[in-house]
C-alpha cells in the first residue's frame, strides 16, 4: 500500500473554490490500494493499473466486411462488366488455404480473411453478391467499384503495440471488449478501494426499529453506502456510533485496517459534536475544509494514521452533494483511478434565481419538454438540505458556477441526471 504524507489533507481554512480544492488535491494524492491480476470477466468497474497494449493488430488480416467475392482491382474493367472465374470459398475462420491468381473471384462472406497473392500483389477488393451476379462457375462483376471497396484492413482499428487504453482508467463494458480483443486474457487492476462507513450521532438510530422522542433513522448510510459502491469501492458497514470521544476514538482506530474512512455527522464545531477530537485521540489529525458550495459547504478532511478520512455532513441532500462532486474523484484517485468528469447536459432555466458570487450552487429541478425539442428545468419548491423528497420527486440537478449571480428563465444552464451521480 502507497503512503500518503502526514499533511497531505492539510488546509489553510479559508473559503475555497471547489475546482481549486479537487487540483490542490490531485497534486498531493497517490493510490493507496493495492494491484492484483484478475481474468477480463471480473474487471468491470476496476481501474487499470498500467497502460494497455494491444498483443495482435485489430483485426490481424485484412478481411471482407461483407459477403461477395474478392477480387483484384486492376481486373476489372472500367466502363464495362467483368466475368471472372471463381476459383473458390472463404469464410470466417476458414481462409482460402491457396494463392489467388490474378484475372479470378474468391467467394468470401463476412469476417473472412482476404485471400493471398504473389509477389507482393494480394486481392485488394470485395464486390458484394448484390452488385454482381453469377454465371455457371464464374461471377460477373459490375463497373465503377472503389479500389480496396469493402475490405478490412490490418489494424483498421487498433494497430500492434498501440496503447489501447491509459493506466487509471475505470473499465467498461467496452473496455473489456478491446482487451480481449487486443489478445488480453486478464488485466492488471487496483484493488477494490476499501472503504469503512458509519454515522454518528445519538439521535441516529437503525431503520425498523421504535424511534424515541427526538430521533431519526439512518438515512445517510444506505445512501453513501450505495454511493460508495457505484464509485467502485468495497463498503465495510461499520454502522452508527454514538457521540462519545472514547467510543469513537475506538471505532476509528479499528477502521484505520481500511484504506478510507467516511462518516457523516458530528464534524461541526458544537458542544456534542466529537469526531474531531476522537481521530485526535486515535492518533490522527483532522482539517476543516470551507467549500464554497451550497449545499455542503462544511467537509472535514483528515487522516488515522495513513489512513484517509472524511467527514461529510449530516444532512442528506449535502452529503450527497459532498460526496458526489468532492468526496468520489477524491477517493477514486486513492484507489488508482483516473477521474472522469461528470457529464452534463445543456438545458433551459425555467425559473428566476439568485446568488452569492464566488459560490458554486445546484439545485434540485425536475425536467419538461418546452415545447421547442428541448427541455426545461423546474426547480423542486422546497430545497432544504435535509429534504430527502427533493431527490426523489426530481430528475436531477443543475450546476450554477461561481460567477454566476443571477439566473433568468431560459438561461443555458448544465444538468446532472441522477443516474450520472450513481443515484
Amino acid at each position: 500500500m502507497a503512503q500518503l504524507s502526514d499533511d497531505c489533507f492539510a488546509h489553510g481554512g479559508a473559503l475555497t473554490r471547489l475546482d481549486v480544492a479537487l487540483a490542490d488535491l490531485a497534486q498531493r494524492l497517490v493510490p493507496v490500494a493495492g494491484i492484483q491480476e484478475l481474468p477480463l470477466a471480473a474487471c468491470a468497474g476496476r481501474a487499470l493499473a498500467e497502460p494497455l497494449r494491444a498483443r495482435v493488430a485489430v483485426p490481424p488480416r485484412d478481411n471482407s466486411a461483407v459477403d461477395g467475392y474478392a477480387v483484384y482491382h486492376d481486373d476489372l474493367a472500367l466502363d464495362a462488366e467483368t466475368r471472372l472465374p471463381v476459383i473458390g470459398r472463404a469464410a470466417a475462420g476458414h481462409p482460402f488455404p491457396d494463392m489467388q491468381p490474378r484475372g479470378t473471384a474468391v467467394r468470401v462472406l463476412t469476417g473472412a480473411v482476404m485471400p493471398m497473392g504473389s509477389n507482393g500483389v494480394h486481392p485488394d477488393t470485395v464486390m458484394m453478391q448484390e452488385d454482381c451476379r453469377l454465371d455457371g462457375d464464374h461471377v460477373v462483376v459490375r463497373p465503377g467499384i472503389k479500389r480496396g471497396a469493402n475490405r478490412r484492413l490490418t489494424g483498421e482499428d487498433v494497430a500492434l503495440g498501440e496503447v489501447v487504453l491509459p493506466a487509471g482508467r475505470i473499465l467498461s463494458a467496452a473496455d473489456l471488449a478491446l482487451a480481449a480483443a487486443s489478445g488480453h486474457a486478464s488485466l492488471t487492476v487496483h484493488r477494490l478501494l476499501r472503504v469503512a462507513l458509519l454515522s454518528t450521532g445519538d439521535e441516529v438510530h437503525e431503520p425498523g426499529g421504535t424511534l424515541p422522542d427526538g430521533g431519526i433513522y439512518d438515512a445517510n448510510r444506505p445512501l453513501l453506502a450505495a454511493l460508495l459502491r457505484a464509485a467502485g469501492c468495497a463498503v465495510s458497514d461499520l454502522g452508527i456510533q454514538p457521540d462519545r470521544r472514547e467510543y469513537l476514538a475506538r471505532t476509528f482506530a479499528a477502521a484505520a485496517d481500511h484504506d478510507a474512512v467516511v462518516t457523516s455527522g458530528g464534524v461541526s464545531t458544537g458542544d456534542e459534536d466529537h469526531v474531531k477530537a476522537a481521530i485526535e485521540a486515535a492518533g490522527g489529525k483532522l482539517h476543516f475544509w470551507r467549500l464554497a458550495i451550497k449545499p455542503g459547504r462544511p467537509v472535514a478532511l483528515g487522516q488515522i494514521g495513513n489512513v484517509p478520512f472524511f467527514g461529510l455532513p449530516g444532512n442528506p441532500v449535502a452529503a450527497l452533494l459532498t460526496f458526489c462532486f468532492f468526496a468520489r474523484p477524491v477517493l477514486q484517485r486513492l484507489g488508482g483511478a483516473d477521474p472522469a468528469p461528470l457529464r452534463a447536459f445543456a438545458v433551459t432555466s425555467g425559473f428566476p434565481y439568485r446568488k452569492k458570487a464566488d459560490r458554486r450552487e445546484w439545485v434540485r429541478v425536475s425536467l419538461r419538454e418546452d415545447g421547442r425539442g428541448g427541455w426545461r428545468a423546474e426547480k423542486y419548491p422546497v430545497d432544504g438540505a435535509g429534504v430527502i423528497t427533493s431527490l426523489t420527486r426530481t430528475d436531477g440537478l443543475i450546476e450554477l458556477p461561481e460567477e454566476l449571480l443571477r439566473l433568468e428563465p431560459g438561461d443555458p444552464v448544465r444538468f446532472y441526471p441522477y443516474a450520472v451521480l450513481g443515484l
